[in-house]
C-alpha cells in the first residue's frame, strides 16, 4: 500500500497553501501548524512533510521553531525542507527533530556538496526534491527555470545512492485536479527500485487509490484536506495498509 504523507507549507509561521508556486496565490488555513500537525497525528497519520516557504524564497532556513514545535510536540515522523542551502542549515533541520530533509535546489546548484550530506547523514535521511515544470527542475522556491531534464537528473543521483524522490509536478499544485500520473509513471518504469513521493494536484481519495494502483511508493497531498475534499480519518481507515 501506498505511504500517506500529509503537508504543512509554512509562511511567516501560519499554515498556507499556495497554487503553481505563486506566492501572490497564497491561502492561509491556520495560525498554528502544531494544531494541524497534531490533528493530522490524531487522525493515525505517522508521517509529515513540513516545507518553509520563507526559507525556499529566502534561500536560508527560516521557519526552524514551527518545525521545533511540530516535533517536540507530536510523535510524527518529518521531513522538512525549503531554505536548506548549507551545512548550518540542514543541521539545525535535523537538531531541531527532522527525522528527514528534503534538498532540492542544492542538488542542482552544488552536487559536491549534496553528496557529502547524502554520504555523511546516509541514504535514509535525505530526500532529493525534484520540482518539475514542463519536464524540467525547477529551483529556489520554485522562481528558477532550470535546463536539467527531470530523467536524466534523477539519473544522476540515484547512480549516486539516492533512495528517496520527492517529486513536485508544479503545473499541478494547488490545482485539485489530479495528479501527473504520466510523469509519475515515466519515473518510475526508468527507476522501479526508488520511493517515489508524488506531489501535486491530488484532489480526492481516488487520486490516491490510483496511484497506489499505478505502483507509486508514497504520496504527499495537503490542500485536499484543507479545503475539505478529503477526510484524513476515513483516507487512514481505507489506505491504512500503507502507513
Amino acid at each position: 500500500m501506498i505511504t500517506l504523507i500529509p503537508a504543512i507549507d509554512i509562511i511567516d509561521g501560519k499554515c498556507v497553501r499556495l497554487t503553481k508556486g505563486d506566492y501572490g496565490s497564497k491561502t492561509v488555513y491556520s495560525g498554528s501548524p502544531v494544531d494541524i500537525a497534531k490533528m493530522f497525528e490524531q487522525a493515525g497519520m505517522k508521517r509529515l512533510h513540513v516545507v518553509d516557504l520563507d526559507g525556499a524564497k529566502s534561500r536560508h532556513v527560516i521557519n526552524i521553531d514551527v518545525l521545533r514545535s511540530i516535533t517536540s510536540q507530536t510523535g510524527l515522523e518529518v521531513d522538512f525542507g525549503g531554505g536548506i542551502k548549507t551545512d548550518d542549515d540542514i543541521m539545525k533541520a535535523f537538531d531541531n527533530g527532522a527525522a528527514m530533509v528534503t534538498v532540492g535546489s542544492v542538488a542542482v546548484t552544488d552536487s559536491d556538496m549534496f553528496a557529502r550530506w547524502l554520504e555523511r547523514f546516509g541514504p535514509e535521511r535525505i530526500i532529493l526534491g525534484a520540482d518539475v515544470r514542463d519536464g524540467k527542475i525547477c529551483i529556489n522556491g520554485w522562481r528558477e527555470d532550470t535546463a536539467e531534464d527531470i530523467i536524466a537528473f534523477l539519473s544522476y543521483y540515484v547512480g549516486k545512492g539516492v533512495r528517496h524522490v520527492l517529486c513536485t509536478d508544479i503545473s499541478k499544485d494547488g490545482m485539485l485536479a489530479g495528479p501527473s500520473f504520466d510523469l509519475y509513471g515515466r519515473i518510475l518504469k526508468a527507476f522501479p527500485d526508488i520511493d517515489l513521493i508524488a506531489s501535486g494536484g491530488v484532489s480526492s481519495v481516488d487520486d490516491i487509490r490510483r496511484l497506489a494502483c499505478e505502483g507509486v511508493p508514497s504520496v504527499v497531498f495537503g490542500k485536499a484536506v484543507y479545503e475539505g475534499k478529503i477526510d484524513v480519518s476515513t483516507l487512514v481507515g481505507e489506505l491504512s495498509g500503507g502507513m
